[in-house]
């Protein structure tokens, strides 16, 4: 994309709108990464959150911005380019965010309950959690341990948090 001449259509456009576009032409050329975010603030400050399949490299991160930078004319419009990757703290947001944390523990927000457990199954519409429980034995004194299952409709997350565990 580098020192292609900018189309005139991009003249008329907001910045908002010029942004997207050239976010998903960034995107289209490297299909592993996916948008979480894409924030543009009453100063012009342009904040870009991307994920990847395969995680997010620095080089990712400089790829998006050049494609994004290299386009807009800072003449016409002032702006500043942040572009990073989606941290652990951030939450997951995108279904290929789940996807590629199968087999890792989840803390799962619904407006009902709070679930931790390890994410085992994603689908369009849910995803599933298991975790490990001690409960009272069906007869007699004591506690058994057993697994837990919980499938958790996208619908009603509120917050979801992978877990790190040292």
């Amino acid at each position: 994309m580098r020192g292609r001449k900018v189309p005139s259509f991009y003249l008329f456009m907001s910045l908002k709108d010029k942004t997207q576009r050239l976010l998903d032409e960034a995107l289209a050329e490297n299909p592993s990464l996916f948008l979480i975010d894409c924030k543009i603030h009453p100063d012009n400050s342009i904040e870009v959150t991307i994920d990847g399949d395969d995680g997010v490299t620095v080089e990712n991160c400089i790829a998006v911005s050049r494609a994004i930078e290299h386009n807009l004319d800072r003449d016409e419009e002032d702006f500043s380019l942040q572009v990073m990757s989606a941290g652990v703290s951030e939450g997951l947001k995108h279904i290929r965010q789940y996807k590629k944390n199968v087999g890792r523990k989840l803390k799962v927000k619904t407006h009902l309950a709070i679930v931790e457990g390890e994410l085992i199954r994603v689908t369009d519409d849910a995803v599933t959690l298991t975790w490990k429980a001690r409960e009272p034995k069906p007869v007699g004194k004591g506690k058994i341990t057993v697994t837990k299952e919980a499938v958790i409709a996208f619908e009603n997350i509120v917050e979801a948090k992978v877990m790190i565990t040292f």
